[in-house]
């Protein structure tokens, strides 16, 4: 598998489960079959979309339209199967599967168009959180990148290694799947163990 198709392969999967983070939580805050959609569109796309932006690079779902789809596709999931889905706990690790796809896809996405470390660190976060922040805005939730400390943290960390592993010479195919792996087990580990980042004390 090219570095291309294996980039394309994982943004799509990360829409997808995405797009059924935002429309759980949509459903759970009883909004209709609109509002679930809209809701799962937000976190499938938001991030790519800001990241394309400020890179100065064409939208990616305006050349693959194929995410709009699998972002419809995951909000009528969400919206149907509900209460399927809800016996398994999925929002929150759905959330950590397409936090490490995504913000390994960002970083991925800035090292092709030749920008230095820090840029890849920072693309990598926004395309991983950006979104969701939004999702939580918008459903009237306390945003799980200020509320959960290691969120934002695991998204950089993915970021990070696979920067470090591409400059340092590894096949991309191989980095990439050790920065998404690292952004999921630091991510998992907050959710089990409830890790976070000190606070401060007033």
């Amino acid at each position: 598998m090219t570095p291309e198709l294996l980039l394309l392969s994982a943004d799509r999967v990360g829409v997808l489960v995405f797009a059924l983070s935002g429309g759980i939580a949509a459903v759970r805050n009883d909004m209709d079959l609109f509002g679930v959609i809209v809701l799962a569109f937000l976190p499938a796309v938001g991030g790519g979309t800001l990241r394309d932006l400020i890179l100065d690079a064409p939208v990616f779902w305006l050349e693959d339209t194929v995410s709009l789809w699998l972002a419809l596709l995951g909000g009528l999931l969400a919206f149907f199967f509900t209460r399927f889905l809800e016996d398994f706990k999925p929002l929150r690790w759905a959330d950590a599967v397409g936090l490490a796809l995504f913000a390994v896809t960002g970083a991925a996405k800035a090292w092709g168009m030749g920008h230095g470390f820090i840029i890849i660190a920072i693309m990598g976060v926004m395309t991983a959180s950006a979104g969701g922040l939004i999702r939580d805005v918008v459903a009237n939730r306390d945003p799980l990148l200020l509320k959960e400390d290691i969120y934002a943290t695991a998204a950089l960390a993915g970021a990070a290694v696979y920067a470090g592993l591409v400059y340092a010479g590894l096949d991309e195919r191989i980095a990439f799947g050790l920065g998404m792996l690292a952004a999921f087990i630091l991510r998992a580990l907050a959710i089990v163990f409830k890790l976070s980042l000190p606070r401060a004390r007033p």
